[in-house]
């Protein structure tokens, strides 16, 4: 490679990570508001003060419902568009784990998620009401979460834990009911339950299921 030829390369490399950058302040800034104030009064100039950039650069990194979008996906998991919990933070190495932590790991760990995202999870719920773009991305994210499920099923019943589960994919759709953010929502959020009396909970429910 040439030396211009690799400045070009670091020059070109160097715009990308600062872009990447420009974007997360943008998703996180978002997030934060969305929370706060909910989808309809949420500006894109809120979203740009917030964030320490321009309006036009937060049209230019994507359309309102798109940064809803995002800001859950990161909030909840980590990171954009992962096409499992597999891939993302919440869900990285759960299925290297050995068979006795598996459980009390994803139960921990969906928790920890809830407790980062529910709140955005009501506010993706109602703008996907009124926004045909936010609801086509919720339909999307509840299937990839019921194949996560379906796959966590077929996992617990390979491990030993639901040798009684006769209808796996019924058992998926209850374990998602369980585990999704409007559990930690009723829950912890509402009711004042304790993170540690949500997990218990979530663990003997999860066991109860897996048991019939």
């Amino acid at each position: 490679m040439t030396p211009d030829t690799s400045a070009r390369a670091y020059r070109s490399e160097l715009r990308a990570k600062q872009a990447r950058g420009t974007r997360r302040r943008i998703v996180e800034a978002a997030a934060r508001l969305f929370a706060e104030r909910g989808y309809q009064a949420t500006t894109l100039t809120a979203i740009a003060r917030d964030a320490g950039v321009s309006t036009e650069t937060v049209k230019t990194a994507a359309p309102k419902a798109e940064l809803l979008i995002a800001a859950f996906e990161v909030v909840f998991a980590g990171e954009e568009s992962a096409q499992s919990l597999t891939d993302t933070e919440v869900g990285s190495g759960i299925l290297d784990l050995p068979d006795e932590l598996l459980l009390d790991a994803v139960v921990g760990q969906i928790a920890v998620a809830n407790a980062r995202g529910h709140a955005l999870w009501t506010v993706l719920l109602g703008a996907a009401a009124s926004d045909p773009v936010v609801d086509t991305a919720l339909q999307a994210i509840l299937a990839r979460r019921a194949e996560d499920y379906r796959r966590l099923v077929g996992e617990l019943i390979a491990r030993g834990y639901a040798p009684a589960v006769t209808d796996p994919h019924a058992t998926a759709a209850v374990l998602s009911f369980l585990l999704s953010p409007e559990s930690y929502q009723q829950l912890v959020a509402q009711s004042g339950w304790s993170s540690e009396r949500y997990v218990a909970w979530l663990r003997g429910a999860v066991l109860a299921e897996l048991a019939r």
